[in-house]
């Protein structure tokens, strides 16, 4: 990622970091350590940190998934699904020092580059805290249907499904 030298894969010594960040920018949407160990050691590949001069600010976890029953939070998935059907961004979060400077798209765009390679035309995500505005910025539009309301339910009211065609 050579003009944000500051994202890197993410390493299971910094999920305590990356818990720290997860408190502060989501404090109503508690997850626990393990979950995000297991996301970190399920898909290493779409696990990554963002730091500012060697401070922690930010993290993305994301993984292969289906698209038709999207990960609940805080729940532990034991393995990914043996036939994916979309590249599933489970969290983008970034303190104000990680914001401002193009961080976020960046590290969207190089995910959103990597599910292409690995065939996937949909990339799914669940927003949450009003960043719905920030994601149809970024291509993505927001789901109807019932097949996503189980799941955004453990996010609160305000959550939203939505997805991005990666295949135009």
């Amino acid at each position: 990622m050579g003009h944000l030298p500051a994202w890197r894969p993410m390493t299971p010594e910094d999920i305590p970091a990356v818990l720290g960040v997860a408190d502060r920018v989501h404090p109503d949407l508690p997850e626990d350590i393990a979950v995000i160990a297991e996301r970190q050691r399920l898909y290493p590949a779409g696990a990554y940190l963002l730091e500012r001069e060697g401070v922690t600010c930010g993290y993305l976890i994301s993984h292969p998934w289906r698209s038709a029953l999207p990960p609940a939070l805080n729940v532990l998935l034991h393995r990914l699904p043996p036939n994916p059907d979309t590249f599933y961004l489970h969290d983008l979060a970034l303190l104000p020092a990680g914001r401002g400077e193009g961080a976020a798209r960046a590290i969207v765009e190089h995910m959103v580059a990597h599910a292409c390679s690995r065939g996937f035309a949909t990339m799914h995500l669940t927003a949450v805290n009003g960043s719905v505005p920030f994601w149809m910025y970024l291509g993505f539009v927001v789901e109807t249907g019932a097949h996503a309301a189980d799941h955004l339910r453990s996010y609160g009211d305000s959550a939203r499904s939505m997805v991005r065609d990666l295949a135009g």
